[in-house]
């Protein structure tokens, strides 16, 4: 089976000083993968990279079987970054926001025919549904709670009817509410065959749902296999990540913890 993600002895580097270093990952098609570790792990960083956000100083990146540098089909990738707030200061409605997420299907400037319009409404209509919103879709986002306003954010990218989601802490600062929303979305997305990459500081609701967790430390990944028990501790500050089972690990993975990175 084509991995959905592959990345290849992977480095990163701000001003001169490298921060992720020969990172090795991968995602197969249908796995819900979540990257671990605590702030200023370089966790985020690795997802960015992925998504071509920041550059490579070395290594490779795959997507779908293509090279990154190559790969044109961003509508198979759904992205929702750190929240930020889906209103961001413009007068919108839930759906209205939601709706964007179909530019990538259809093209920003492609003619729309009646039926592309047709499947632009279901495709929206959808994703609020999964993400528990269907009621709230003519509000002005900016009156929706932290956690709804995530959860449009989620329902965005899956408008775009993606093979492919990557989050970027998703659950962070939100209400339980709306983590279990998240985790039950998630769920759903795996079943009808997708594949999740997310980064989580903790993992709470979502943790059943994980097939693996990569745990980053100071910008190498430092364990790789079932989610540990318990998983929040590889998120506190003084845990060792040099676990006993990580000589278990694939070949390429480095273990060795250097410098403090950016997240």
């Amino acid at each position: 089976m084509t991995s959905a993600v592959l990345v290849r002895n992977a480095a990163v580097g701000y001003a001169g000083r490298e921060v992720l270093h020969d990172v090795s990952l991968t995602v197969e098609q249908g796995t819900v993968v979540a990257i671990l570790g605590a702030n200023g792990s370089g966790k985020s960083t690795l997802v960015r990279a992925v998504l071509g956000l920041v550059p490579l100083s070395r290594g490779a990146i795959e997507l779908f079987g293509v090279p990154r540098r190559r790969f044109k089909q961003w509508a198979r990738i759904g992205y929702v970054p750190q929240r930020i707030g889906a209103g961001s200061g413009v007068p919108a409605t839930v759906r209205e926001v939601v709706s964007a997420g179909r530019l990538a299907r259809r093209g920003a400037f492609r003619l729309r025919l009646p039926a592309g319009r047709s499947a632009d409404r279901a495709a929206v209509t959808m994703a609020l549904e999964d993400v528990g919103l269907a009621d709230r879709a003519a509000d002005p986002v900016a009156t929706l709670s932290g956690g709804q306003q995530q959860r449009t954010l989620i329902a965005r990218a899956l408008a775009g009817e993606p093979d492919l989601l990557i989050l970027d802490e998703p659950t962070a600062g939100v209400d339980a509410a709306s983590q279990e929303a998240f985790a039950d979305v998630l769920g759903r997305f795996q079943r009808r065959g997708g594949t999740v990459l997310l980064v989580a500081h903790e993992l709470g609701p979502i943790e059943p749902l994980i097939d693996r967790a990569v745990v980053v430390h100071h910008g190498r990944i430092a364990y790789e296999g079932a989610v540990p028990e318990p998983a929040g501790h590889h998120a506190e500050p003084g845990h060792d990540h040099v676990h006993p089972h990580a000589v278990t690990q694939p070949p390429g993975i480095c273990v060795a913890p250097t410098d403090r990175v950016p997240n």
